[in-house]
C-alpha cells in the first residue's frame, strides 16, 4: 500500500509534468524556471533537440519552436522509483506538431526520462532525457 507521502510525491510530480507540457504548448518559456532545477541537464537531442542546460534549451527552444506554430504534448502513463527526496521517472508522450498550417502536421512518440529531486519541499527536474520512439511526417 502506498503512504500518503509517497501519494502526494506522486500527485506532485504529475503536477510538474502537466505544468511542463503547458509551458511548452504555450511557449513561455520562463516557466521552465519552476520545473527545472538551476543546474538541470536536459536531452532533446533523439529528437532532434540539443543537450545543454536550461538556460541553453530555452534559447534552442524560441529559436526553433515557432516553425510549429501548434502542438499539444500529451504526457500520459508515468513509472516511479520514489527514493527519499529523489524520484526516478519514466513517462510517454504523444506530441503532435502542426508545421505551418494545418495541412503538415509532424506526430511524435516518447518517452521522458527523469530524476526529479526535491527543493525547498518543491519538486523539480534535476536531468531528463528524451528517448525516442516514432516520428510520422503527415503532409496532405
Amino acid at each position: 500500500m502506498l503512504s500518503l507521502q509517497e501519494i502526494s510525491d506522486r500527485m506532485e510530480i504529475q503536477d510538474v509534468l502537466a505544468r511542463y507540457s503547458d509551458a511548452i504548448d504555450s511557449r513561455r518559456w520562463d516557466d521552465l524556471d519552476a520545473i527545472f532545477t538551476e543546474d538541470a541537464e536536459i536531452d532533446y537531442s533523439e529528437m532532434g533537440g540539443i543537450s545543454g542546460n536550461l538556460a541553453e534549451q530555452k534559447a534552442f527552444l524560441d529559436a526553433n519552436v515557432p516553425v510549429f506554430p501548434v502542438s499539444q504534448h500529451l504526457a500520459a502513463t508515468s513509472t516511479f522509483d520514489l527514493r527519499g527526496d529523489e524520484a526516478h521517472v519514466r513517462t510517454i508522450c504523444f506530441n503532435p506538431m502542426v508545421v505551418k498550417d494545418e495541412k503538415h502536421v509532424l506526430f511524435c512518440g516518447l518517452w521522458y526520462r527523469d530524476v526529479f529531486v526535491r527543493v525547498n519541499d518543491t519538486w523539480r527536474i534535476k536531468t531528463r532525457h528524451q528517448d525516442r520512439g516514432w516520428s510520422l511526417d503527415l503532409r496532405r
